[in-house]
């Protein structure tokens, strides 16, 4: 049984071997076409922005911005969001992450005061606006901004 098992008709071909000789049928040029910049080495062909020599686009167009390297990225939370935690839950980013409310890459939270606390939560976050804070307060919760 195990001796008779092969690949399907047709599903391997057998590798070109250019250049050996007019039975192959890639004599001469290999299959590579005439004369030109593309005819060598495999892997030296032109990438797929080169312009034929004309200034690419990506150099004639002008900079804009820039890249600010002390920007630090915060995940956004809504209060809105909380509500499937428990009154009276410690809210930190592990919290937040095990719920899906902020991707595990996240490094930094700011709570947002989007939508109703929930009563009695104690938030542990890195930013909070402050109606954010209000609202959650106001609802018997505690927001401590971690550092």
């Amino acid at each position: 049984m195990l001796n008779q098992l092969a690949p399907r008709p047709g599903a391997r071909q057998k590798r070109k071997r250019a250049a050996r000789g007019s039975g192959t049928g890639l004599q001469k040029s290999a299959g590579r076409g005439g004369k030109g910049q593309g005819k060598n080495s495999r892997g030296n062909e032109t990438p797929n922005y080169f312009e034929g020599g004309q200034m690419p686009l990506v150099r004639r167009l002008p900079k804009r911005g820039f890249t600010n390297v002390h920007r630090k990225p915060y995940e956004t939370v809504n209060l809105g969001a909380l509500e499937g935690f428990a009154a009276g839950a410690e809210i930190d980013l592990a919290a937040l992450i095990a719920k899906g409310l902020v991707r595990r890459s996240a490094t930094q939270v700011k709570l947002l005061g989007e939508g109703d606390a929930p009563q009695g939560l104690k938030l542990k976050v890195h930013r909070a606006s402050e109606s954010a804070i209000a609202k959650v307060q106001g609802a018997g919760g505690s927001v401590e901004i971690v550092a």
